[in-house]
């Protein structure tokens, strides 16, 4: 009966594995019976919710029986006034991976090609496969994004390139001077995404809002951003896209109707002016980076330069085993075996006691091993 439900789904989703997310604490707790657990797997904001945002999704409660905005206006009219665009260039989404996949769906199909790179975010394979378009998948030069190689890759069945800068899983980094060359090379029929869900990360000298400004010059080109990493709203479930009007309007012909919650739309507005909790967030991401990077240093251990809220390490062996002995001691991270990295384990930056917790489960492992 199973082999006959999968003759009737679309071919590309045949194909498919189901998203691997990151372990839940509950899950690992009934597991192994652990009653103390630290979740450095999922690349979460670990200072805990903005006051701003609290107070926003408390009033929001009151009006929960109704329906919410479906056209998301007051969060649109604040990205509008912040990231100096025009509300008509944004579309909202249920996260940005729900954005993802909306302009895959909206814009290629199983006669297109969709670029992407080597060690890139897994939604870019899982949203190109499902419409059953052909995945290009270009060589990662030094574990990020090699951008003449998927110059060199473009044809004419080519549609969308997806590129996550900061990357994820490795961290890696773009410079803007890059990515600015990259565009103009760029056919105007080829619609590049620029998928920058760690970009507050950056520090504000780094102009991290330039690629946003982009869009007024490249109308090929659409930039998403989430709330779930350092505005700390992953369990809202919200995030945006800017590009071009015309593009964003054929992106909210496919959008689901409300498909941002009304607690979603009240907190994000929020934690937009919550200008100390976003630095906050920074200088305990910094604090954390240092603190692992050092251990890793300390533990002769190789690792990728990152500029996202996680560091990618190398054991230089399989690292399942590491991976199941820090599950063990109460330690959830990301094994990377999915991406194609069997040797590498994907640390997030927690708090500098979950950060503690890592480093002493991690030298008992390392000892044994």
């Amino acid at each position: 009966m199973n082999q006959f439900f999968l003759t009737l789904a679309n071919a590309g989703v045949r194909g498919l594995s189901p998203y691997q997310a990151g372990k839940p604490i509950d899950e690992l707790k009934r597991e192994l019976g652990l009653t103390d657990v630290v979740k450095l797997a999922s690349n979460e904001n670990p200072l805990g919710l903005s006051a701003k945002a609290e107070v926003a999704m408390v009033k929001a409660m009151a009006d929960l029986t109704r329906y919410p905005d479906a056209n998301g206006f007051t969060l649109k009219q604040r990205i509008s006034q912040i990231y100096g665009v025009d509300a008509k260039q944004v579309t909202l989404g249920n996260g940005s991976n729900d954005l993802l996949e909306l302009i895959a769906h909206t814009f290629a199909s199983s006669d297109d090609e969709i670029i992407f790179s080597q060690y890139a975010f897994v939604v870019y394979q899982l949203a190109t496969q499902a419409i059953g378009a052909k995945a290009v998948v270009t060589p990662a030069k030094d574990w990020g994004n090699d951008l003449d190689a998927m110059l060199a890759a473009i044809t004419e069945r080519t549609k969308l390139i997806f590129i996550a800068n900061p990357n994820n899983p490795t961290g890696t980094y773009l410079q803007p001077e890059q990515l600015a060359n990259f565009l103009a090379k760029v056919p105007e029929n080829v619609l590049v995404v620029l998928d920058e869900a760690y970009i507050e990360y950056l520090a504000d000298d780094e102009n991290p809002q330039q690629s946003i400004a982009w869009t007024q010059d490249y109308p090929n080109l659409l930039v998403t951003r989430t709330f779930s990493k350092a505005f700390g709203l992953a369990g809202l479930r919200v995030g945006f896209c800017v590009a071009h009007p015309a593009v964003t309007d054929l992106l909210n012909r496919v959008r689901q109707p409300f498909n941002c919650s009304a607690l979603a739309l009240a907190a994000a507005t929020a934690v937009l002016d919550d200008h100390e909790y976003l630095k906050r967030t920074r200088a305990m991401n910094d604090a954390g980076m240092t603190q692992l990077c050092a251990e890793f240093d300390a533990q002769g251990l190789a690792y990728i330069p990152s500029k996202g809220n996680f560091v990618t390490v190398d054991f230089g062996k399989p690292a399942a085993a590491i991976n199941q002995a820090l599950l063990e001691r109460g330690v959830i991270v990301r094994p990377l075996a999915p991406y194609q990295m069997p040797n590498h384990l994907r640390v997030s930056i927690g708090t500098q006691a979950e950060n503690d917790t890592f480093i002493t489960a991690l030298r008992a492992v390392l000892a044994t091993q």
